[in-house]
């Protein structure tokens, strides 16, 4: 698979609590270098990084990160305030404890709100694979179509797992048409890259690939 088709799925990301500014800076650098889908990073970083890159390169964030717990009115909220200062993406996590008291509905509801709230930016929707049984992965495929987000996606790197080959097997077999497919989490190698891709990921959520083919230049290959 060529690279530049790899590179053109990764959303080169970093959300450590402590990520500085130069760190910021540092990936948007990258970002814009190696021609990735977009940067993803803290939403205290959106503005002063949107400033920075302009339109050479998409800044996406989060919200209700990494738990998921806060209300819908505090992540439509945060998704406004995002979008207010130049987030052209917006990640965010679903109300595990909703999904898991059976309330399908409300999960879906709240989703459906902040798409609303983000209007024709991205939104993809974070449900925590790790943390999901089989049918509740399925559900979400239906509540993440049926609200209509942009894509789902399979975790926050903040949990116990990050997303599997039998995970995006199973989003492709369930969502909706045109609906895209993150796969974050445990993405290392340009393999991992390659077998998510062709499995149905159509983004990808990792700061290894640029690191890897950074390491590459560095070895001379």
């Amino acid at each position: 698979m060529e690279i530049e088709r790899i590179l053109s799925k990764v959303d080169h990301t970093l959300l450590h609590t402590t990520a500085t500014w130069k760190d910021i800076k540092d990936i948007c650098d990258d970002g814009m270098k190696y021609g990735v889908a977009s940067v993803c990073i803290p939403p205290s970083y959106v503005e002063p990084a949107k400033q920075y890159v302009g339109d050479r390169l998409a800044i996406c964030t989060v919200i209700g990160f990494p738990n998921g717990y806060n209300t819908t009115e505090i992540k439509v909220l945060e998704a406004k305030d995002a979008i207010s200062k130049g987030a052209d993406e917006i990640d965010m996590v679903i109300n595990l404890g909703l999904l898991k008291s059976g309330d399908l509905q409300a999960v879906e509801d709240e989703i459906r709100a902040i798409k609303t709230a983000v209007g024709n930016k991205i939104l993809k929707v974070i449900i925590e694979t790790c943390l999901l049984t089989k049918e509740e992965k399925i559900a979400m495929c239906k509540a993440v179509t049926n609200a209509g987000a942009d894509f789902i996606k399979t975790s926050t790197g903040f949990s116990t797992g990050g997303a599997t080959r039998e995970d995006i097997k199973l989003f492709a077999e369930n969502l909706g048409k045109d609906m895209g497919i993150k796969a974050a989490g445990g993405i290392k190698s340009l393999k991992d890259a390659e077998d998510f891709i062709t499995l149905g990921a159509t983004r990808l959520g990792t700061s290894s690939i640029v690191k890897v083919l950074k390491n590459q230049e560095v070895e001379g290959y």
